[in-house]
């Protein structure tokens, strides 16, 4: 019997030399799939009220969520059925598919490249592929602000929250996660589409990513020094903005790497074609340039090796009672 651990850890050194993988079935866009499928359904059978829609949104996170988790479960016991090892492996590919460091570093260093070459119409396009605002009417240091945000909150959301509910959870904990946390992507926007209907899966994702939120914010500050970062910019800027940020827990990683960066990150940003005043993190001390996005990477690389060794640590401690670790 393989213990628990080796998966995620095989897992995550998956993710870190491949990435995404574009051309093998992938857990995460069959869970899309399944979102948009069901909420066209729900949209037929349910009044479109703010009642209606957001008892809709809630039968949508119990339908997304139990198929996800079932499936993945099914699919595990199958393969013990047939042999531990295809278990292992089945356990193995479903952690690569579940993390996302890698993926992340591509796509904003695409960003990073397409400024670095002059080339801002391709970083706008560039950075609209892992952003939700308007990117069209971006400058030079918009884009890569942008690029640094998704970077730090993406590191919470990508990486430390499936390692953190992998390493309690298994498989399946990590699924859950990862289907709550898609559906946000999809519908959870405050938009006229989305309004009531994404409100059970927003709200969801707030509580599953509280713990995950502090914890990635705390290991970058702590891992800043190891890449050339600053440090104490990153605790102070870090305890001061952490909470400057409608949703709760946004603002935590993006403090950290602002505070290491030395940069001012967030502010007013156009969603939809509306401009939305949110508030500022970090001081400027200077400006944000299109080195800060490779910058931001390293730090994200640092916080992941640092959040899989608190995980497995983390899960070790919790099973020690049970004799399992």
């Amino acid at each position: 019997m393989t213990p628990w651990w080796l998966p995620l850890v095989v897992g995550f050194a998956l993710d870190a030399m491949l990435g995404d993988p574009y051309r093998m079935p992938h857990v995460i866009r069959l869970v899309g799939t399944t979102i948009s499928a069901t909420e066209r359904l729900l949209r037929r059978v349910f009044p479109a009220t703010p009642a209606g829609e957001r008892l809709a949104g809630a039968v949508l996170v119990v339908v997304v969520v139990g198929t996800s988790c079932a499936g993945v479960a099914l699919v595990v016991h199958v393969a013990n059925m047939v042999s531990p090892w295809l278990a292992f492996v089945t356990k193995c590919l479903l952690c690569y598919q579940l993390i996302a460091s890698k993926q992340l570093r591509v796509e904003s260093t695409r960003v990073w490249r397409a400024l670095a070459n002059g080339d801002l119409v391709g970083a706008r396009k560039a950075v609209s592929m892992i952003v939700g605002r308007d990117t069209q009417g971006l400058d030079e240091a918009g884009v890569a602000r942008a690029a640094v945000e998704t970077v730090a909150e993406n590191t919470s959301d990508g990486v430390v929250a499936p390692l953190l509910f992998m390493a309690l959870g298994g498989v399946v904990g990590g699924m859950a996660y990862k289907a709550v946390n898609t559906m946000d992507s999809m519908v959870g926007y405050k938009n006229e589409r989305y309004r009531y209907l994404g409100t059970a899966a927003a709200r969801l994702d707030d509580v599953l990513n509280w713990v995950p939120a502090r914890l990635t914010g705390v290991l970058m500050c702590l891992c800043a020094p190891m890449v050339g970062l600053g440090g104490k910019g990153a605790w102070r800027v870090f305890r001061r903005d952490r909470r400057r940020h409608a949703s709760p827990n946004s603002a935590h990683p993006e403090a950290a790497c602002a505070g290491a960066l030395g940069v001012r990150l967030a502010g007013p940003a156009s969603y939809f074609g509306t401009l939305h005043d949110k508030p500022t993190i970090g001081d400027d001390t200077r400006p944000i340039e299109p080195d800060d996005i490779v910058r931001a990477n390293a730090l994200l690389l640092a916080t992941s090796v640092a959040a899989l060794a608190a995980c497995l640590l983390l899960g070790c401690a919790l099973r020690v009672p049970l004799g399992r670790c």
